[in-house]
């Protein structure tokens, strides 16, 4: 089954590059893709982007994600995406669901419906 990233990493490669967006985790790497006379914005996680890209960015990011989860949904439903992140995020064994409820808060999904996909599950 996929996941979302499945559905949403192509086009966020596709914007990274039509935005000149990156990512970067030291100096280093940061050196190496800053262009000269362009002012970069830090959006958090180590993405950087030119000033006047960032709306088209974030805007760009919030399409792709609403989209990938419609895709997500329509494709694996409802409980079996449930049941995918419990078990991403070890529910079953830690007894607890609060990893998977924090995973799919962007999902049309409610913690009951969550707790009530384990509870049926953990059976």
């Amino acid at each position: 089954m996929k996941n979302l990233s499945d559905y949403i990493s192509e086009s966020q490669t596709m914007l990274f590059d039509q935005t000149k967006s990156f990512f970067a985790f030291g100096n280093d790497q940061l050196n190496e893709k800053i262009e000269k006379k362009v002012t970069y914005v830090r959006l958090g996680g180590g993405l950087f982007t030119p000033k006047e890209n960032v709306k088209t960015l974030v805007d760009g990011l919030s399409v792709i994600l609403k989209n990938g989860i419609e895709k997500d949904v329509t494709e694996n439903g409802i409980f079996n995406i449930i049941k995918r992140e419990l078990n991403n995020y070890e529910c079953f064994y830690t007894g607890e669901i609060s990893d998977c409820v924090d995973a799919l808060a962007e999902y049309p999904i409610s913690r009951e419906q969550i707790f009530n996909v384990f509870r049926y599950n953990k059976l």
